[in-house]
């Protein structure tokens, strides 16, 4: 494909403020002390929806939204829920109520101090029937918001509420910005205000956002002056700038991971960082379609993709088989689940039972329509597009003709996933650090812009979901995630591909980077470039 030359170049305006490179490789071994300043260049193939994060669902968005808004709690590095925006809070003996005890050193960019009255604001604007959020559910569940005084905020619950406290890490937004507004509307989610450490400058569509530092974050100011999210919509693209300073850090794809990053001159510039990511990557069936309907089909479907041939020929054993919709070392995975290992005859005897039989032209074929569908994959994802074609080239020796679409993130998620405009897809979830997985599996979660996009429906799954979000007794939450985790699997309602690693690139002049549980993004505000190391002014 062809790329503009525009995209390959750094902008020269926004980036050469006295730019150097060091030319002695062992500057980077120093530690130095921690300084400000600095600028850190990322990029995305796809560009942020919306930068109002109640109303986006793609991680770029979100990605950007973390560093500009704060949740009430959030997580540390061990994963466990520390307060952000409240500096405590009392969870009543019957577990039906939280206060928050809100900071009051907290103002919004624009100067206007934060109060308990923005998060009541932004707990009726996520709940209001209007608002086009596949968020709501938590926040429906609350029987009672009072605002005790602009300090102090308390919500009541008709029932124990597993994930109730860390609901509260979602984004608040800004009352006196947003109130009587159509939030759809507003300027805000092309140029936002919070509370977080990075503000927003600019957006030039197309080609990246900036993000400048918030001298006056409750936390402190954090260290590195500004943060750049490029649009690069190929990760070859990316990784060409990646090795010509353009961008200073990304994800690797596997074949960069194990092979082409693995040459001395890299090493000397660049860390790399390994861990099982808290992400699954599958194919997913329109169950509204004349064919997926029956999960014979599904399943047929399961056993003739070869998951292992995914992982060792396209992520060069970057990842790990999913047979579910959590990673294997999380509390709540089954690993006992049934499993789909590549296996054509039963592949074929399952078509078979679904009524299907192979004609002429070696395609199968039920009441006279033939058995072909069109899998949409995301440009820029050269991994799943590379799945695509493997699973493409397995399927067809079942009978089955599939076809492959590639299409811009944007229309991607716009004109297709938001309106149920495909018979299949790939994509990946992010996995939460809570189980609770009730807005990608409830059958209440179907409306536009919701995440049960595929219309899975199963009412022992409803029920179950709705169990697990109202017992605060982890053994009895496992034990109902396992029975959801064994349906699923009979189900099929996707094909669990696997769950790749994360190999994350950083130059390294970034210090301060202490990978976790919680991964490596955790504590950015703490991430350091020493003076010397410098290469923006």
């Amino acid at each position: 494909m062809a790329i503009k030359r525009l995209i390959l170049l750094i902008p020269l305006v926004l980036i050469c403020l006295a730019c150097t490179r060091s030319k002695d490789p062992k500057l980077y071994d120093d530690v130095g002390v921690p300084a400000y300043g600095d600028t850190i260049i990322t990029a995305s193939i796809g560009e942020p929806s919306n930068l109002i994060p109640i109303l986006a669902t793609d991680s770029p968005s979100h990605e950007v939204a973390s560093f500009i808004y704060n949740g009430l709690v959030k997580y540390d590095k061990d994963l466990k829920i520390i307060g952000s925006l409240a500096e405590s809070w009392d969870i009543s003996k019957d577990n039906l109520s939280i206060t928050f005890h809100l900071r009051k050193d907290v103002k919004w960019h624009d100067n206007t101090p934060f109060t308990a009255h923005d998060v009541m604001f932004t707990y009726r604007l996520i709940t209001d029937p209007k608002t086009p959020t596949a968020y709501a559910g938590d926040f429906l569940l609350v029987k009672e918001a009072k605002v005790l005084d602009d300090y102090t905020f308390k919500v009541t619950y008709d029932k124990p509420f597993a994930p109730g406290l860390i609901s509260w890490s979602t984004a608040i937004l800004p009352r006196h910005l947003l109130e009587g507004q159509d939030v759809t509307k507003s300027p805000l989610s092309r140029r936002p205000i919070g509370t977080g450490p990075y503000k927003f400058q600019e957006w030039i569509p197309g080609e990246r956002i900036v993000l400048t530092a918030n001298k006056d974050y409750f936390e402190g100011s954090p260290y590195i002056s500004r943060y750049i999210m490029r649009i690069i919509p190929d990760t070859a693209t990316m990784f060409l700038e990646l090795k010509r300073y353009g961008i200073d850090m990304m994800g690797l794809t596997p074949l960069q991971a194990v092979r082409q990053t693995d040459y001395p001159a890299f090493k000397r510039e660049f860390n790399k960082f390994r861990y099982l990511s808290f992400t699954y990557v599958y194919l997913g069936y329109n169950l509204k379609h004349q064919f997926f309907k029956d999960k014979r089909v599904r399943q047929a479907i399961s056993y003739g993709i070869d998951k292992k041939e995914i992982i060792d020929g396209i992520l060069l054993g970057q990842g790990v088989e999913a047979d579910g919709p959590y990673k294997p070392d999380m509390w709540a995975y089954n690993g006992g689940v049934k499993k789909y290992p590549y296996d054509r005859e039963k592949a074929m005897m399952l078509l078979k039972e679904a009524g299907f039989n192979r004609g002429a032209d070696n395609i199968l074929y039920k009441d006279g329509a033939p058995f072909e569908f069109t899998i949409l994959v995301n440009q820029g994802n050269d991994v799943r597009i590379r799945c695509a074609e493997l699973i493409q080239k397995r399927l067809a020796d079942l009978g089955i003709k599939v076809k492959i679409r590639v299409i811009e993130w944007a229309s991607f998620i716009n004109e297709f996933i938001d309106k149920r405009n495909f018979e299949a897809v790939i994509l990946g979830w992010s996995i939460p650090n809570d189980p609770d997985i009730f807005d990608i599996w409830h059958s209440s979660k179907q409306g536009k812009k919701e995440l049960n996009f595929i219309s899975f429906e199963n009412k022992e799954v409803d029920e179950l979901l709705v169990r697990a979000r109202h017992t605060l007794n982890m053994e009895e939450r496992k034990r109902y995630y396992h029975r959801i985790q064994e349906i699923l699997a009979e189900e099929q309602p996707y094909t669990f591909l696997f769950v790749p690693y994360a190999n994350v690139t950083i130059h390294k002049r970034f210090k301060g980077i202490e990978p976790a549980p919680a991964g490596l993004m955790y504590d950015f505000i703490k991430w350091y470039v020493p003076e010397k190391q410098m290469r923006y002014r």
